[in-house]
């Protein structure tokens, strides 16, 4: 286990901030975990667990220790007449895990694809995209307790799963350091094209025949062609949820604004956030070294420069006009450190 101390987190977070961790260490097994929760220097330390960093801002330095979860591997535990399930590293990249289902013929993921971050921030997350969530195919996931300093097995509904959240998010915050996640993918496809332009971006490529590749590979397309790649133009993706309300609030605001861009939800409506923003003036906006996107209203970049404060208070004007203009709250989907 090699503990750093003062390390950057710059090349560790989409957005490029250039924030420091106070001590820094990579855990690649769970015996590094197990090493880690029992080091007396740092154990009684402040603790953020890394993953890909893509859903994160760091406002500040971080006064405690950051561990980067490196957990790799990825393997076909069983299957039966319907099912795989495929154990996945909590430190192999969901985009990679991703192309290894697609590559395999594992069905229940190609909608997710090229969504950033690695395996283990999913179900925290409970990630989301064209129609399909991470909730769908997850079987279950191991993680080390960091009070009990042991490993426990946890399933899906003990996970609380909601719209881009979990119980990991909630009572069982900074509880646990995910080690895998298995996942129940499906050897018939249940091919989902209806949301956003799938469908008009397998026209273009002249598809013939639907399949997970072929959707993925749309869907990479369409995501390409929306969302500027971090590795160009920091960001963390979409910052904002998409707000949820009720029918009769969606009555009253279509009422006003008859273009409102919504989908039904149960009994509520899911109102495009993006579009929201857009509405306000904000899409391609500068402001400072920060700013809104200039396709997507839902991304907030760093142009380069940026410190998390920044970006932070950006969000904060952009969710005072929205409430301003439609009286409608929007929520941060990013994590704030």
């Amino acid at each position: 286990m090699n503990l750093l101390e003062n390390y950057s987190l710059k090349k560790l977070n989409t957005f490029g901030i250039d924030a420091s961790a106070k001590y820094f260490l990579e855990v690649n097994s769970v015996a590094d975990v197990q090493a880690f929760l029992e080091d007396k220097k740092i154990n009684t330390e402040l603790r953020l667990i890394l993953g890909g960093g893509s859903n994160m801002l760091f406002t500040k330095n971080f006064d405690g220790v950051v561990v980067k979860n490196c957990i790799k591997g990825i393997e076909l535990l069983k299957e039966d007449s319907e099912n795989y399930y495929v154990k996945a590293g909590a430190g192999e990249s969901w985009h990679g895990f991703v192309m290894n289902c697609i590559n395999n013929n594992y069905a229940g993921v190609e909608n997710l694809s090229l969504i950033p971050g690695s395996v283990g921030a999913a179900p925290i997350q409970n990630i989301g995209a064209y129609g399909v969530e991470q909730k769908e195919v997850f079987f279950e996931l191991e993680a080390i307790d960091l009070k009990e300093k042991k490993s426990v097995t946890i399933n899906k509904s003990d996970c609380q799963f909601g719209y881009r959240d979990s119980i990991f998010k909630r009572e069982a915050k900074g509880k646990y350091i995910i080690a895998s996640v298995t996942f129940k993918l499906f050897k018939k496809p249940k091919l989902n094209t209806s949301y956003g332009a799938i469908n008009q971006e397998m026209e273009k490529m002249g598809v013939k025949e639907i399949s997970i590749a072929t959707i993925s590979q749309a869907v990479c397309n369409i995501r390409k062609s929306k969302l500027p790649n971090p590795e160009v133009l920091g960001n963390a993706g979409s910052f904002f949820k998409n707000p949820t309300i009720s029918a009769e609030q969606f009555q009253a605001i279509k009422k006003k604004f008859p273009d409102l861009v919504a989908y039904p939800s149960d009994v509520n409506f899911k109102l495009a956030a993006g579009w929201l923003i857009e509405q306000c003036g904000w899409k391609g906006k500068h402001v400072g070294n920060t700013g809104v996107h200039k396709d997507q209203a839902l991304v907030l970049v760093n142009y380069g420069n940026a410190n998390g404060s920044e970006v932070f208070e950006l969000s904060g004007k952009i969710m005072e006009s929205v409430k301003e203009k439609f009286n409608v709250e929007l929520e941060r989907e990013v994590v704030v450190v």
